[in-house]
């Protein structure tokens, strides 16, 4: 009896598979079309169907590309400028660079992708009467693991933060614009003390994954300086198309600016209530059975 089973359940394999370009489908593949992970895939006797280990070894070359593409910095200001953004997120960006002389060097030495070389030091200070009067945002550009994700969607995700806080309530006082050639997250500490910003926001392309070589990574700290770590800050991670729409991000990052400033900190802290249902339109918030 066992046998018979066993054998109708080959057939039955068999008959799917030539139904199938001689792929035994997998029950989980219907849910490929809510996700982009590598699921549900199917086989071809005991490997992977071919399409989907070329499809893998294609995604594997998108994210070694995404890690070494140069940044093009010259392109991309042409870009921002064009994009015709009201206020000074459109205007043209100071342009700055970290101790990592190269793409080589700054991915063997993240520590010199954290600090700015003196020409940039130099550059702000030459800045330096603009922030007489203390800013509330300085706002960072930076290619980081992906310059890709800078060129594709920086420009509109400043567009969607500038409508956003020509919105807001609070009337907020931005610095220069900057963007940062080889820099790491932790630049902006180094930015923000000089332009006299209270706050910084770093835009910076993430470390490619194997379905996101595009995708940008947004990190909001408040009172940045040498003390600073990463439980400091705020992160909004996988702002793309295929993630966290533009438009999105902008509000959430607009939410955690007025929380920042309402209690004077980001990072662990301050926890993004935003898709809680309980914020009202001032964002002040309000309480339930949960929230006390």
């Amino acid at each position: 009896m066992s046998d018979d089973r066993n054998l109708t359940d080959v057939t039955a394999g068999v008959s799917r598979a030539a139904d199938d370009g001689g792929v035994i489908p997998n029950r989980w593949r219907q849910l490929r079309a809510f996700t982009d992970a590598r699921i549900g895939l199917g086989r071809a006797g005991v490997s992977l169907p071919t399409d989907r280990m070329l499809a893998f070894q294609l995604a594997h070359a998108q994210a070694i590309d995404a890690v070494h593409r140069a940044f093009d910095v010259e392109a991309w200001c042409t870009d921002l400028v064009d994009a015709a953004i009201d206020g000074p997120l459109g205007q043209a960006p100071i342009r700055l660079h970290s101790q990592a002389e190269d793409r080589m060097m700054y991915l063997q030495r993240p520590d010199l992708g954290r600090r700015l070389d003196e020409a940039s030091r130099e550059a702000l200070a030459a800045d330096e009467g603009s922030a007489q009067q203390p800013f509330d945002l300085a706002v960072a550009v930076v290619d980081g693991l992906s310059a890709r994700a800078i060129h594709d969607h920086a420009v509109g995700f400043l567009d969607a933060l500038s409508r956003e806080l020509a919105s807001s309530a609070h009337d907020w006082r931005l610095a220069p614009l900057t963007v940062v050639e080889q820099g790491r997250v932790a630049i902006g500490d180094d930015i923000a003390p000089r332009l006299n910003a209270k706050a910084v926001l770093v835009l910076i392309g993430e470390r490619p994954g194997l379905s996101s070589p595009d995708s940008l990574g947004l990190y909001l700290t408040w009172q940045p300086g040498d003390g600073t770590s990463d439980a400091d800050r705020n992160c909004i991670s996988n702002v793309r198309p295929a993630g966290l729409k533009l438009e999105s991000a902008a509000r959430r990052l607009a939410y955690l600016l007025g929380e920042a400033r309402h209690l004077g900190l980001t990072g662990v802290g301050l926890k993004d209530r935003s898709d809680d249902g309980v914020i009202d339109n001032d964002g002040a918030g309000t309480r339930n059975f949960l929230t006390g």
